[in-house]
């Protein structure tokens, strides 16, 4: 291709969750412009009036995958006459893969414009609110809401319930008889599609009793770290932890993040809590920056290395701890996470452990397990962006399987509970309690149950302890792959 380790690299952005999955994980750099574009080989011989028909988009993808995919032995031999879209071609061609636990959708085909407003920004269009499915109750519980989105507005806020839903007051299905008719992707279906105008009536439930809202989706910007609980400082018993929300790693979060680690440098706080509970990943560079802002003490250390197959090895690199102004060095670290935790997230956490050993825990749930990334690559005059799994990462000890989750890996991990009934940031919430506890120097009294079983074979028992049942589309947006349930 001709491109040198720093220009594919440098835009190369996280990887993302998709469908119920989670996913995440990729290297960037703040403004650098967005992906590369690169001509695929062999290079599609398009007509004027078929650059974007079907067969020259499946093409380009295959040419793509041809090249830069990490498991080039796991990709099958299909026609792509026979698939009436790109990605179900794509899902065709990394079948191997996926079957082996390799690539859980993480390969797909997006819209340029729609990834590049959220990786900027958090652009989105939506109500601004997180969905979890509560099958024992037949109803939908809001896991978080954002502060500038039309839902918030509405008084719709974590905790709440939805129980019925409808286009108008005289239409209302309840979340019940819409499961029962149409299983979980009913729901989404009855919320609509996430264009602005888009209205719906909500019967919900909370703290003040049950009622209808009319809310209306629109366009908003999503805070990375919320002005509400995002950064703030926990005292309890004469000591002092710091608290750190991240939603999803996005250049706009950089500013944020410096701000809080500058807190808690000038107050003196190295027990921290990161909390990644709902946080699919995203930008790597932002990722790199977090190691930076946690390693005052360790310029010039490896903090994660990234490997792409050996045809590609020049593009290999690793990211090593550049200290700045704001950076701490934390004594103890509690990350809360829960299946909704991946990509970027868990590589600031597996990043760490090779130097806080057993003074750094993982609480909550086992996270998602997605040690691999995708690069960009993108047929412009389509708006066709196809991500790619094309690397994967690692530590400074080199230690990078995690399939199966963290928790595995993390041997005093320590099981907590999602408690939807408390704020985000609130000292009360089950699993911001246990994290106290470690950072005090409490003995956990379970650790994270199912850490050695692995996705497949959770018990919904399990599960259910420690993170929601996000619900997802079956075609996520860009928003939707980075955040698990955003509606």
């Amino acid at each position: 291709m001709g491109k040198s380790k720093q220009s594919v690299t440098a835009v190369t952005l996280a990887a993302l969750m998709l469908a119920s999955c989670g996913g995440g994980g990729g290297s960037g750099t703040t403004g650098s412009g967005g992906p590369v574009t690169v001509t695929p080989t062999p290079t599609p011989t398009p007509t004027p009036t078929a650059t974007c028909a079907l067969a020259s988009r499946q093409a380009f993808a295959k040419a793509v995958i041809d090249e830069w995919y990490l498991f080039p032995n796991d990709v099958a031999n299909v026609s792509a006459a026979s698939h009436s879209n790109v990605q179900s071609y794509i899902d065709a061609l990394v079948a191997p893969a996926r079957a082996l636990n390799k690539d859980r959708f993480f390969t797909y085909i997006t819209s340029i414009a729609e990834e590049n407003a959220f990786f900027a920004s958090g652009s989105s269009a939506g109500f601004g609110v997180r969905l979890s499915y509560d099958a024992v109750n037949q109803r939908i519980l809001i896991a978080e809401a954002y502060e500038s989105a039309p839902a918030f507005a509405a008084g719709i806020d974590r905790g709440t319930a939805i129980v019925a839903i409808g286009t108008n007051s005289d239409n209302l299905r309840t979340v019940a008889n819409i499961v029962a008719a149409e299983g979980t992707a009913g729901l989404t279906n009855a919320l609509g599609p996430n264009d602005p105008g888009v209205s719906r009536v909500l019967r919900i439930t909370d703290a003040t009793g049950t009622r209808d809202v009319t809310v209306a989706k629109a366009n908003y910007s999503l805070d990375p770290v919320s002005d509400r609980y995002g950064a703030k400082i926990i005292t309890e018993g004469g000591r002092s932890f710091g608290y750190l929300n991240l939603r999803t790693f996005i250049s706009s979060a950089n500013d944020q993040l410096k701000a809080a680690f500058a807190d808690f440098g000038a107050r003196g706080v190295t027990d921290i809590i990161i909390d990644f509970r709902y946080n699919g990943g995203g930008l790597v560079s932002t990722a790199n920056l977090m190691g930076d802002l946690m390693g005052a003490n360790r310029a010039g250390q490896i903090f994660s290395q990234t490997r792409f197959r050996p045809t590609k090895s020049a593009e290999n690199e690793e990211h090593r701890f550049t200290p700045v102004n704001q950076s701490i060095a934390p004594t103890r670290i509690a990350f809360i996470g829960t299946g909704s935790t991946a990509s970027a997230s868990e590589l600031v956490i597996n990043s760490m452990l090779p130097y806080l050993g057993t003074n750094m825990t993982l609480v909550g749930g086992n996270t998602y397990g997605k040690p691999v990334g995708q690069i960009a690559l993108d047929k412009a005059e389509c708006d066709d962006r196809m991500r790619v799994v094309a690397f994967a990462t690692a530590n400074s000890a080199g230690s990078g399987d995690y399939y199966d989750g963290l928790a595995p890996k993390i041997t005093n991990s320590c099981a907590a509970s999602d408690d939807l009934t408390v704020p985000l940031g609130d000292p009360r919430e089950a699993s911001i309690r246990a994290a106290i506890g470690f950072l005090s120097g409490n003995a956990c009294t379970t650790r994270i149950a199912d850490a050695s079983a692995g996705p497949a074979a959770r018990s919904r028992s399990a599960r259910m302890l420690a993170e929601p049942e996000m619900l997802t589309p079956e075609r996520p947006s860009a928003a939707q792959r980075e955040l698990p349930g955003l509606f």
